[in-house]
């Protein structure tokens, strides 16, 4: 164990060390399981579908409060039910990930403290990223969450934060029920909110440091008719100034709701969502950058006089000195000094829910859904000039997907058995490309911005350009069976059938240096892919659960030179080379637990070990602007972990949590590539620190609240063969609300104040975002934020 966390446990007034799991919030638990809770406890269970999946909590407090007083709890299984009470300790319009990041065991990182910027979060949970978990929010699947992959939309652009009801995540490897190409490592789903019953709403307006600004409204309908028929539609922005350098953050969203019942039991919901985000990016940084240039080395933005001198520069010297963006070791400072980046990203998405309790054993769920997402990811590019006279351009990411699918399913009970089986389809048409857009002559007009539009002075130069389409069919079956009073047994599986054609279409060989570029048809199929999970009850206090999951991940589409696919490999030889050996990524994830639980202190425990087979993974080689990859299958790579949360409640109203995990993992082979032999056995993962500690302090009286938390996170290995690493560091946030339940008039008026990063330590946030390197350096990393304050004001009518 690290010499600071040693000393900080031996220090703290209240340590509690368990291993693993976390068990907070809204106590929630499967039907199945509601006739056991009530034997067990006095608690409020609120109603949700029939399903066989279990949550687990520690706040026994309303979801629709802003308490955080914790009471006793009751959880079930292996999964984690974190409620909206924790979300609202967080500054308005903060991503869900921020709340995630208080388990222990998963690590939420981001360039910004509203964690909204696609390009700079990063998301680990058990060592397995973001991209190879299953999310879904209101049953729709996520897809890939990073734009290397085209596929997928980024959750704080899949629904406003404040419209979020309710969030569970596997501590295992998840459901079979959950719709998705990616449960390697676990499932997170998340459902928004209903309508209200009475007609209202509800106004949020926060102020922040840079000049940032956040405004949240939502109107709900209240009941329309005697049949029930209710909607709500909100809309909020958020406006923020770069903590570094100039431009700024913006996103405006909608969502909307609509909820029919059907009778006493049955019922149909719509669901809407659009989003436009707005970003300019943070530069990208090494080590080295960091070491020799310091901590900021921002884009030129908007200086694009100086930005265009120094691509002139670039045009005769591949590395000219440039004051301020010179001396990083391997880093041309044609890469350092770029005039500036960003993104752009619209997604639609919608859909039907449909529940019908046909009899009184047999119900009917599903789900009908549409997505449509076009994102724009730019450089400024001095390697390729607009002209021989203008010496730089606009190197655009240019992605576009449609997707559309249905899943359904049948639950029907008899005697001791809960038994569901289910289809979901979807089909996925995504394109990918490459362009360069012309920047104007110096004094002839005012430069592209980074977030568009990039046709001003006329049509870019096609690089490359892939289309894409997708169809998967995953079918799932399983039982619960509720053995004895206090131990209930899940056993089910899932079939899989993911196939991939197309590649590309376009190719300018003189950029790419390939004669032909990728295009062929991969299948990624498993006809069993078991799961089994164990839960039993020795008393009202003590539960012990297991969990048994092995998964498979489809595979990921990417253009040339960018991610993790066989699709951005150097050219069709290569590709068809690397298919005819290459296998799907798939996971085995073991799991045990230990609950406690009492008026006074809740535990939670558990132990963990995954086996990751086949990874397919990038290694970064090249530029920002012309990246290679090698794409890797690494074969084997474990993972054994252990993760413990602990919450004792010494005073009403005070809560004080304390939370440690531990995961080891590693390359299990070494790696033979035709570039070389990398000797990867007994490496660290990258990434994923291997020590992480948690604390947060709460505590209400009346309408006050003050929280108080602290992450430690232990050193990451930034490259495979660990020759370069980031230290470990402390972040530390605290914030404060009123709650006046009537001031003039208006109820529910909410008064809040949030300081992120307390002790303004600096600290790397996200590594990885261009791929890691084999060895040694690579400009593939971002700072995270520096200490900012803000400040909410909302009220309710």
């Amino acid at each position: 164990m690290p010499d600071a966390l040693r000393r900080h446990f031996l220090l703290s007034s209240v340590v509690m060390f368990s291993w693993t799991g976390l068990a907070y919030g809204q106590s929630a638990v499967a039907p199945h399981a509601r006739e056991m809770s009530k034997k067990q406890s006095t608690s409020t269970v609120p109603k949700h579908r029939t399903g066989t999946h279990k949550k687990k909590s520690m706040m026994a407090q309303s979801p629709e409060t802003l308490s955080v007083r914790v009471n006793r709890h009751v959880s079930h299984g292996a999964e984690m039910a974190v409620p909206k009470s924790i979300m609202k300790q967080y500054v308005p319009g903060t991503s869900p990930y921020r709340a995630l990041d208080r388990m222990p065991g998963v690590s939420f990182m981001s360039t910004d403290p509203f964690g909204i910027d696609s390009f700079g979060a990063n998301l680990y949970m058990r060592g397995f990223f973001m991209n190879q978990l299953g999310v879904t929010v209101d049953g729709v699947p996520l897809n890939d969450q990073t734009y290397q992959s085209v596929a997928g939309m980024s959750l704080a652009s899949a629904i406003i934060s404040d419209d979020i009801d309710s969030t569970t995540v596997s501590q295992g490897g998840g459901g079979v029920d959950v719709p998705s190409t990616n449960t390697l490592g676990g499932t997170i789903r998340f459902e928004s909110s209903n309508p209200n019953d009475k007609m209202g709403g509800k106004v949020s307006q926060g102020f922040g440091s840079y000049d940032s600004y956040r405004t949240y409204i939502r109107f709900d309908s209240g009941r329309l008719n005697q049949s029930g028929t209710k909607f709500y539609t909100s809309y909020a922005r958020t406006d923020a100034g770069m903590w570094e350098g100039a431009g700024r953050q913006f996103q405006q969203q909608v969502d909307a709701k609509l909820v029919q019942p059907l009778g006493e039991r049955s019922k149909l919901s719509a669901f809407f969502n659009w989003s436009d985000l707005q970003q300019w990016n943070y530069p990208d940084l090494s080590a080295g950058i960091i070491q020799n240039l310091g901590w900021r080395v921002p884009h030129l933005y908007p200086d694009y006089k100086r930005a265009y001198g120094v691509a002139q520069q670039c045009q005769n010297n591949s590395n000219p000195t440039v004051p301020g963006y010179s001396g990083a070791p391997g880093i041309s400072s044609c890469q350092t000094a770029l005039y500036d980046g960003g993104q752009r990203e619209i997604n639609y998405m919608g859909g039907l829910n449909l529940d019908l309790a046909l009899t009184d054993r047999l119900s009917w769920h599903t789900t009908l859904y549409g997505h449509s997402q076009t994102g724009y990811y730019s450089y400024s590019d001095y390697e390729d000039p607009t002209s021989a006279e203008v010496p730089l351009s606009e190197e655009v990411w240019q992605n576009r997907q449609e997707r559309y699918g249905i899943s359904s399913s049948l639950r029907y009970h008899l005697g001791r058995h809960h038994i569901e089986g289910g289809i979901w389809y979807e089909n996925d048409n995504q394109q990918a490309g490459v362009y360069n857009y012309p920047q104007p002559a110096l004094g002839q007009g005012a430069p592209l911005k980074a977030i568009g539009p990039y046709t001003t002075y006329g049509a870019g130069r096609q690089r490359y350009n892939f289309d894409w389409r997708t169809n998967v069919v995953q079918t799932h079956i399983q039982d619960t069976v509720n053995i004895l009073p206090g131990l209930t047994f899940n056993a089910g599986f899932r079939s899989m059938i993911a196939q991939t054609s197309g590649g590309a279409n376009a190719n300018d060989a003189d950029w790419t240096g390939a004669s032909q570029l990728p295009n062929g048809t991969l299948n990624a199929t498993r006809a069993f892919l078991p799961h089994f999970n164990l839960d039993w009850h020795l008393n009202r206090q003590n539960e012990f659960y297991i969990d048994v999951a092995e998964n498979m991940r489809a595979y990921e589409v990417s253009g040339f030179g960018v991610a993790n696919s066989l699709y951005s490999v150097q050219d069709q030889a290569t590709f068809q080379q690397q298919k005819s050996v290459a296998k799907p990524s798939r996971a085995w994830t073991y799991m045990g637990g230990y609950r406690f639980t009492s008026h006074f202190v809740q535990l939670d425990a558990t132990v963990y070990h995954s086996t990751l087979l086949h990874q397919l993974s990038a290694a970064a080689v090249g530029t920002l602007t012309n990246p290679v990859s090698q794409v890797i299958d690494f074969g084997r790579i474990s993972m054994t972990g252990a993760n413990g949360i602990v919450t004792v409640m010494p005073l009403p109203g005070l809560s004080i949590t304390n939370s440690l995990s531990y995961n080891k993992g590693t390359y299990d082979r070494d790696v033979n590539t035709p570039n070389g032999s990398w000797n990867l056995k007994g490496k660290n993962i990258v990434n994923y620190p291997a020590w992480m500690y948690k604390t947060s302090i709460a505590y209400s009286w009346r309408g006050a609240i003050v929280h108080f938390d602290a992450n430690y996170y232990g050193k990451r290995y930034y490259s495979y063969l660990n020759d370069t690493s980031v230290g470990s560091y402390w972040v530390a946030n605290t914030g404060m609300s009123y709650r006046f339940k009537k001031l003039a008039g208006v109820r529910d008026v909410v008064v809040s104040f949030n300081v992120y990063n307390l002790f303004n330590n600096k600290y790397i946030s996200t590594m990885g975002e261009n791929n890691n390197p084999v060895q040694g350096d690579y400009q593939s990393m971002q700072r995270g934020s520096p200490r900012q304050f803000f400040g909410t004001v909302s009220a309710a009518f």
